[in-house]
């Protein structure tokens, strides 16, 4: 879709401000009772969904020029879908998630960049990865596994690592352990090493859609050629792709995160937790694994309106409001963990507060996702747990980055870490 095609969405705006807060009948307390990190941190109008449809509909109007507020407006946002989940509930025909992804792409084509967003771009197209690293490092993180590389021999499961695990040293021991733990359960798994490449997902949320579509089509690609059937990720920006944008490319394969197939051994009597785990935590539900992972569904129809009033669409249109991402999964792991107590925090599921990671946000601001983990911590340590445990190495690393900035005591887990501990002695991550 072009931008001009969301010329409706920006009319229809009411101006309500309920993309600004989690919905009213979730709000526990006024301290968490915000949903938009951007317009929670920059405290002006612009920097919410209603402000950035109204910036959109004078650019397309031609009644405003580009200028460096518009450029902070369009790029100082996570895209974490919280805007998205609030204006599907309080209106049916409104889709700024999907807005502020062409907004992005039209000032990406327009010349519009972040020198920040430039060098990782120009890293991509050389090295495959989002992480300013060398190529033919990508596979070191799994040295010494004796595991299958699914180029020269086959397997039933792909494992993709992603480039914030093949390349952040401190969170190798949980891909290394989700590999370990599925091939202990008898799983016929492999990965690709250093020929494993960008999924593509965080240059697409940057607004560089070419790139993403080349990277995409090179995966599809190199599955069908390798006879790719399953696809296992322990990275949800890779899940997100893998679920929701690749299929749009004519990808067909089974996609699971890490926990969704932790559970199915689980379930299987293959994968036994019995160590005791005597820890409180709390689970922060990434954005691409909860409400922006539902599953894809395909939809050619276009929009009515009944009496000129009412719209509609033929055939019923997919409503992704966040209600179906996964979220039942790595609870019930974490809830079979023995001796581990799991307490929530206020705003969780489709109404989680983000990480502050997503969105290229770390990468160009940085103070703002910082600001962003900080405000979650404090969230998390207001439950009173030891532990904040996710499911995503992007949401982790933030975590202990704000965590070592503010000196706190509070422990940044993956749920493959405590799975691995109830399954022999402890190893903490950090």
């Amino acid at each position: 879709m072009a931008l001009e095609d969301f010329r409706p969405d920006m009319e229809r705006c009411s101006q309500c401000s309920y993309c600004k807060f989690v919905p009213l009948d979730q709000i526990k307390s006024r301290r968490f009772s915000k949903g938009c990190p951007s317009i929670a941190y920059n405290n002006f109008n612009a920097y919410s969904a209603r402000g950035r449809f109204a910036v959109a509909l004078s650019l397309i109007n031609k009644e405003s020029e580009y200028t460096e507020k518009v450029q902070d407006i369009v790029f100082k946002c996570c895209l974490c879908g919280s805007c998205d989940v609030a204006d599907k509930i309080c209106r049916y025909n409104l889709e700024p998630l999907q807005m502020m992804h062409e907004l992005r792409t039209r000032l990406v084509e327009d010349g519009q960049l972040l020198p920040q967003h430039m060098a990782i771009i120009d890293n991509l197209r050389k090295e495959d990865n989002m992480m300013m690293e060398k190529k033919a490092n990508r596979g070191d993180w799994a040295e010494g596994l004796d595991v299958k590389l699914i180029t020269k021999e086959p397997a039933e499961v792909l494992f993709h690592a992603g480039c914030r695990y093949s390349y952040d040293k401190a969170l190798w021991p949980t891909v290394r352990n989700a590999v370990t733990i599925m091939k202990n359960a008898g799983v016929n798994i492999g990965i690709m090493g250093n020929d494993e490449s960008c999924c593509g997902a965080r240059a697409y949320y940057m607004g560089y859609h070419g790139e993403f579509v080349k990277f995409a089509e090179n995966a599809i690609e190199m599955w069908k050629a390798a006879g790719v059937k399953t696809v296992v990720t322990s990275c949800a920006d890779g899940y997100h792709a893998f679920t929701r944008l690749y299929p749009r490319l004519g990808a067909h394969f089974e996609v699971l995160h890490t926990v969704q197939y932790i559970e199915r051994l689980i379930n299987q009597g293959k994968l036994k937790l019995t160590k005791t785990v005597p820890i409180r935590v709390t689970y922060h539900d990434p954005c691409h694994l909860g409400r922006q992972g539902e599953p894809y569904i395909p939809w050619e129809g276009k929009e009515k309106k009944i009496f000129n009033q009412v719209v509609v669409y033929e055939p019923r249109k997919p409503r992704y409001n966040g209600a179906w991402g996964v979220y039942e999964t790595p609870r019930n792991i974490l809830k079979s963990i023995p001796g581990l107590e799991l307490v929530e925090m206020e705003r969780i599921k489709e109404y989680a507060w983000c990480c502050g990671a997503g969105g290229g946000v770390k990468e160009a601001y940085p103070d703002f996702s910082n600001w962003t983990a900080t405000e979650r911590i404090e969230e998390a340590k207001s439950t009173g747990a030891e532990a904040i445990v996710s499911a995503c190495g992007w949401c982790e690393r933030n975590f202990l980055d704000a965590i070592s900035t503010a000196g706190d005591k509070m422990q940044v887990f993956d749920i493959v870490d405590l799975v691995k501990q109830a399954m022999q002695p402890a190893r903490r991550k950090g």
